[in-house]
Protein backbone atom coordinates (compact mmCIF):
# COMPACT_ATOMS: atom_id res chain seq x y z
CA UNK A 1 0.00 0.00 0.00
CA UNK A 2 0.99 3.34 -0.81
CA UNK A 3 0.85 5.81 1.34
CA UNK A 4 0.81 9.70 0.88
CA UNK A 5 3.55 11.44 3.10
CA UNK A 6 2.52 14.92 2.56
CA UNK A 7 0.01 16.32 4.86
CA UNK A 8 -1.55 18.95 2.77
CA UNK A 9 -1.89 16.72 0.09
CA UNK A 10 -3.30 14.01 2.41
CA UNK A 11 -5.94 16.07 4.16
CA UNK A 12 -7.31 17.63 0.59
CA UNK A 13 -7.44 13.97 -0.32
CA UNK A 14 -9.29 13.08 2.88
CA UNK A 15 -12.05 15.71 1.95
CA UNK A 16 -12.13 15.07 -1.45
CA UNK A 17 -12.97 10.92 -0.68
CA UNK A 18 -15.52 11.87 2.20
CA UNK A 19 -17.20 14.39 -0.22
CA UNK A 20 -17.73 11.84 -3.33
CA UNK A 21 -18.75 9.22 -0.22
CA UNK A 22 -21.25 11.90 1.30
CA UNK A 23 -22.42 13.07 -2.22
CA UNK A 24 -23.85 9.13 -3.00
CA UNK A 25 -27.37 9.00 -2.41
CA UNK A 26 -27.56 6.42 0.83
CA UNK A 27 -29.48 5.64 3.53
CA UNK A 28 -28.50 9.04 5.61
CA UNK A 29 -29.80 11.07 3.11
CA UNK A 30 -32.81 9.35 2.51
CA UNK A 31 -33.59 9.55 6.28
CA UNK A 32 -32.45 13.45 5.99
CA UNK A 33 -35.00 14.64 3.45
CA UNK A 34 -37.35 12.82 5.81
CA UNK A 35 -36.77 14.90 8.61
CA UNK A 36 -35.78 17.74 7.23
CA UNK A 37 -39.56 18.45 6.55
CA UNK A 38 -40.36 19.11 10.48
CA UNK A 39 -37.18 20.64 11.03
CA UNK A 40 -34.46 22.68 9.32
CA UNK A 41 -31.32 21.84 11.77
CA UNK A 42 -32.64 18.31 11.32
CA UNK A 43 -29.29 17.95 8.79
CA UNK A 44 -27.10 18.98 11.24
CA UNK A 45 -28.61 16.78 14.47
CA UNK A 46 -28.31 13.89 12.10
CA UNK A 47 -24.40 14.47 11.15
CA UNK A 48 -24.21 14.57 15.25
CA UNK A 49 -25.91 11.26 15.53
CA UNK A 50 -24.02 10.09 12.88
CA UNK A 51 -20.95 11.11 14.34
CA UNK A 52 -22.04 9.59 18.29
CA UNK A 53 -21.54 6.61 15.93
CA UNK A 54 -18.93 7.66 13.84
CA UNK A 55 -16.26 9.06 16.53
CA UNK A 56 -15.44 6.04 18.68
CA UNK A 57 -15.62 3.69 15.55
CA UNK A 58 -12.61 5.66 13.93
CA UNK A 59 -10.95 5.96 17.50
CA UNK A 60 -11.43 1.71 17.59
CA UNK A 61 -9.79 1.61 14.01
CA UNK A 62 -6.75 3.53 14.73
CA UNK A 63 -5.84 2.04 18.35
CA UNK A 64 -6.69 -1.51 17.25
CA UNK A 65 -8.06 -2.94 14.49
CA UNK A 66 -5.62 -1.47 12.07
CA UNK A 67 -3.00 -3.64 13.88
CA UNK A 68 -4.58 -6.47 12.63
CA UNK A 69 -6.65 -7.45 9.31
CA UNK A 70 -10.43 -7.97 8.91
CA UNK A 71 -11.43 -11.72 8.73
CA UNK A 72 -13.29 -11.76 5.37
CA UNK A 73 -16.27 -13.50 7.13
CA UNK A 74 -16.57 -10.52 9.16
CA UNK A 75 -17.39 -8.75 6.02
CA UNK A 76 -19.90 -10.98 5.23
CA UNK A 77 -21.40 -10.94 8.54
CA UNK A 78 -21.75 -7.13 8.26
CA UNK A 79 -23.14 -7.58 4.63
CA UNK A 80 -25.81 -9.53 6.03
CA UNK A 81 -26.99 -8.61 9.55
CA UNK A 82 -26.65 -4.75 8.20
CA UNK A 83 -28.47 -5.27 4.98
CA UNK A 84 -31.45 -7.37 6.75
CA UNK A 85 -32.02 -4.53 9.13
CA UNK A 86 -31.87 -1.55 6.36
CA UNK A 87 -34.41 -3.70 4.52
CA UNK A 88 -36.69 -4.13 7.73
CA UNK A 89 -36.48 -0.38 8.60
CA UNK A 90 -37.91 0.26 4.73
CA UNK A 91 -40.58 -2.08 5.46
CA UNK A 92 -41.69 -0.26 8.75
CA UNK A 93 -41.10 2.98 7.04
CA UNK A 94 -43.66 1.91 4.09
CA UNK A 95 -46.09 0.52 6.91
CA UNK A 96 -45.91 3.78 8.79
CA UNK A 97 -46.47 6.08 5.61
CA UNK A 98 -49.85 6.93 6.35
CA UNK A 99 -49.56 7.28 10.56
CA UNK A 100 -49.13 11.00 11.70
CA UNK A 101 -45.65 12.35 11.64
CA UNK A 102 -46.32 13.88 14.97
CA UNK A 103 -44.11 12.28 17.65
CA UNK A 104 -43.82 11.95 21.55
CA UNK A 105 -40.28 13.26 21.04
CA UNK A 106 -39.15 16.45 20.30
CA UNK A 107 -37.69 17.06 16.02
CA UNK A 108 -34.00 17.74 17.99
CA UNK A 109 -34.20 14.56 19.80
CA UNK A 110 -35.92 12.56 16.80
CA UNK A 111 -33.31 13.38 14.24
CA UNK A 112 -30.27 13.03 16.53
CA UNK A 113 -32.14 9.32 17.37
CA UNK A 114 -32.37 8.79 13.59
CA UNK A 115 -29.09 9.77 12.65
CA UNK A 116 -27.47 7.22 15.34
CA UNK A 117 -29.92 4.34 14.35
CA UNK A 118 -29.11 4.70 10.51
CA UNK A 119 -25.61 4.72 11.13
CA UNK A 120 -25.50 1.69 13.22
CA UNK A 121 -27.88 -0.48 10.51
CA UNK A 122 -25.86 1.17 7.35
CA UNK A 123 -23.82 -1.95 6.18
CA UNK A 124 -22.66 0.35 4.07
CA UNK A 125 -21.10 2.69 6.38
CA UNK A 126 -19.45 -0.17 8.69
CA UNK A 127 -18.14 -1.60 5.34
CA UNK A 128 -16.32 1.81 4.01
CA UNK A 129 -14.57 1.72 7.30
CA UNK A 130 -13.19 -1.71 7.53
CA UNK A 131 -11.84 -1.16 3.70
CA UNK A 132 -11.46 2.05 2.72
CA UNK A 133 -11.72 3.95 6.21
CA UNK A 134 -9.13 1.77 7.61
CA UNK A 135 -6.69 2.71 4.45
CA UNK A 136 -7.03 6.40 5.09
CA UNK A 137 -6.79 5.94 8.87
CA UNK A 138 -3.58 3.75 8.00
CA UNK A 139 -1.99 6.77 5.80
CA UNK A 140 -3.41 8.95 8.85
CA UNK A 141 -1.14 7.70 11.54
CA UNK A 142 2.16 8.46 9.59
CA UNK A 143 1.25 11.80 10.98
CA UNK A 144 0.81 10.93 14.61
CA UNK A 145 -2.40 11.77 17.01
CA UNK A 146 -2.62 15.47 15.80
CA UNK A 147 -2.61 13.53 12.30
CA UNK A 148 -5.28 11.63 13.16
CA UNK A 149 -7.61 13.65 14.89
CA UNK A 150 -7.56 16.61 11.95
CA UNK A 151 -8.73 13.84 9.47
CA UNK A 152 -11.76 12.51 11.86
CA UNK A 153 -12.43 16.09 11.79
CA UNK A 154 -12.39 16.76 8.19
CA UNK A 155 -13.95 13.82 7.77
CA UNK A 156 -17.57 14.42 10.02
CA UNK A 157 -17.12 17.96 8.83
CA UNK A 158 -17.45 16.98 5.11
CA UNK A 159 -20.85 15.05 6.30
CA UNK A 160 -22.15 17.98 8.95
CA UNK A 161 -21.59 20.65 6.03
CA UNK A 162 -23.48 18.87 3.46
CA UNK A 163 -26.59 17.30 5.22
CA UNK A 164 -26.86 20.60 7.47
CA UNK A 165 -27.00 22.20 3.71
CA UNK A 166 -29.43 19.85 2.51
CA UNK A 167 -31.75 19.97 5.30
CA UNK A 168 -32.06 23.85 5.56
CA UNK A 169 -33.31 23.58 1.29
CA UNK A 170 -35.63 21.04 1.83
CA UNK A 171 -36.85 22.76 4.65
CA UNK A 172 -37.23 26.05 3.37
CA UNK A 173 -38.62 24.31 -0.86
CA UNK A 174 -41.47 22.11 1.31
CA UNK A 175 -44.05 24.53 1.32
CA UNK A 176 -44.58 23.89 -2.29
CA UNK A 177 -44.60 20.03 -2.04
CA UNK A 178 -47.88 18.22 -2.38
CA UNK A 179 -49.82 15.33 -0.49
CA UNK A 180 -48.09 13.37 -3.29
CA UNK A 181 -44.74 14.78 -3.18
CA UNK A 182 -44.36 13.87 0.92
CA UNK A 183 -45.47 10.27 -0.55
CA UNK A 184 -42.79 10.22 -3.26
CA UNK A 185 -39.94 11.35 -0.30
CA UNK A 186 -41.51 8.72 1.53
CA UNK A 187 -41.25 5.62 -0.96
CA UNK A 188 -37.75 7.40 -2.09
CA UNK A 189 -36.79 6.69 1.62
CA UNK A 190 -38.06 2.91 1.41
CA UNK A 191 -36.50 2.51 -1.87
CA UNK A 192 -32.87 3.17 -0.87
CA UNK A 193 -33.63 0.94 2.37
CA UNK A 194 -34.98 -1.97 0.97
CA UNK A 195 -32.02 -1.13 -2.53
CA UNK A 196 -28.64 -0.68 -0.35
CA UNK A 197 -30.11 -3.48 2.20
CA UNK A 198 -30.78 -5.97 -0.83
CA UNK A 199 -27.59 -5.41 -2.25
CA UNK A 200 -25.56 -5.32 0.63
CA UNK A 201 -27.35 -9.22 1.79
CA UNK A 202 -26.98 -10.09 -1.86
CA UNK A 203 -23.38 -9.19 -1.86
CA UNK A 204 -22.93 -11.18 0.93
CA UNK A 205 -24.49 -14.18 0.31
CA UNK A 206 -22.56 -14.16 -3.14
CA UNK A 207 -19.38 -14.39 -1.16
CA UNK A 208 -20.53 -17.06 0.73
CA UNK A 209 -21.44 -18.67 -2.08
CA UNK A 210 -18.52 -18.26 -4.16
CA UNK A 211 -16.58 -19.74 -1.48
CA UNK A 212 -18.36 -22.95 -1.35
CA UNK A 213 -18.07 -23.35 -4.90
Amino acid sequence: MVFITDPYLFFASVALISMSGVLMPGPLFAVTIEKAAKSKTAGALIAVGHGIVEFPLMVLIFFVLSEFGVPGFVQILVGIVGGSLMIFMGIQTFKNRHKSKDLPVSPKQDSVVAGVRTTVVNAGFILWWLTIGTALILNAKLFGLIGFSVFAGVHWLCDFSFYTVTAMLVFKSQRFWTERTGMGITLFCVAVFVGFGAYFMGSALWSVISTVI
